[in-house]
């Protein structure tokens, strides 16, 4: 399969990032921070200097992933000041996506309300009434945008966003009919705190056509004490669930590209080692 990682993960310096990346055979760089910029903010001249270091090192780029509409409301509608600016930052991946050859560029979604639907009572009492209807409207410009441009977005299943199950992801993309625009990158590390089982419940949401991209991590969630807990990978809730999870996506042909996401430390603040520490596993059962 494809594999690669979020290279900032590994370090900002990005030549340094692609050469750790080439000890352990990665092909693909998911770009997010670069030095102290997050993609969308380079200037004409780091832009070049991105490409040369990427085309010297022979790495391609799977996807650009600045947090668009992250932090919105549902509070924001399309066109205020907020939504604007995101909709700005969103042209400008784009037409960096266009220049370094990423066929993917990376959405989020509005912070979450917890509960959105409800049954026998639940509905009247519980529901955030209309909170989640506030979020299709403020994504389908960055759907028109994309199929304009001819690029596809993935939103990301993501930790305090209104997408944050693949339940919730599939159901944004039926809603705006995006397809074919639109498709789901899968964090199952993220799910595990609205304790979507990854395997198979997860995957069966999205295995036909709507998978576009994944972050790979290791968690342990403690939803009651509001507490996460980033774990060397196989040492985690998900260590049982990694090996079906790649035997599906093969099975399946799965052709898009599986990042490691190098949020671990080993106690020491080096994000460095905690990439060491689990790439290894990581390319068992993925490469």
């Amino acid at each position: 399969m494809k594999t690669g990682v979020i290279c900032d993960g590994i370090s900002r310096d990005l030549e340094h990032a692609l050469t750790v990346m080439s000890e352990f055979d990665l092909e693909y760089a998911e770009l997010q921070f670069v030095w102290d910029k997050e993609v969308g903010d380079h200037s004409p001249a780091e832009i070049t200097k991105i490409k040369e270091i990427l085309t010297r090192n022979n790495k391609a780029v799977s996807c650009l992933s600045r947090h668009i509409f992250a932090g919105m409301t549902t509070a924001n509608r399309p066109g205020d000041e907020l939504h604007n600016k995101h909709m700005e930052a969103l042209r400008r991946v784009i037409d960096l996506a266009h220049e370094l050859g990423s066929p993917l560029v990376r959405i989020m979604t509005s912070k979450k309300e917890q509960i959105l639907w409800g049954l026998h009572g639940a509905e009247h009492w519980n529901v955030a009434k209309g909170a989640w209807d506030t979020l299709p409207p403020l994504i389908a410009p960055a759907v028109d945008l994309a199929r304009a441009e001819g690029v596809r977005l993935v939103v990301e299943t993501g930790n305090g966003t209104m997408v944050n199950s693949n339940y919730t992801a599939r159901k944004l993309i039926d809603e705006l009919d995006a397809k074919d625009t639109l498709q789901v990158l899968w964090d199952p590390a993220n799910n595990c705190w609205c304790h979507e089982n990854a395997f198979p419940e997860g995957y069966d949401e999205i295995r036909d056509g709507y998978l576009g991209h994944l972050h790979i991590k290791d968690v342990k969630v403690d939803t009651p004490r509001a507490t996460l807990e980033v774990r060397e990978m196989g040492k985690g809730q998900l260590a049982d669930q990694f090996a079906p999870m790649a035997a599906a996506l093969r099975a399946d042909n799965y052709e898009g590209v599986i990042s490691f996401e190098s949020v671990y430390h080993p106690g020491n603040n080096s994000f460095e080692d905690g990439f060491r520490k689990c790439i290894m596993l990581f390319k068992t059962h993925f490469h």
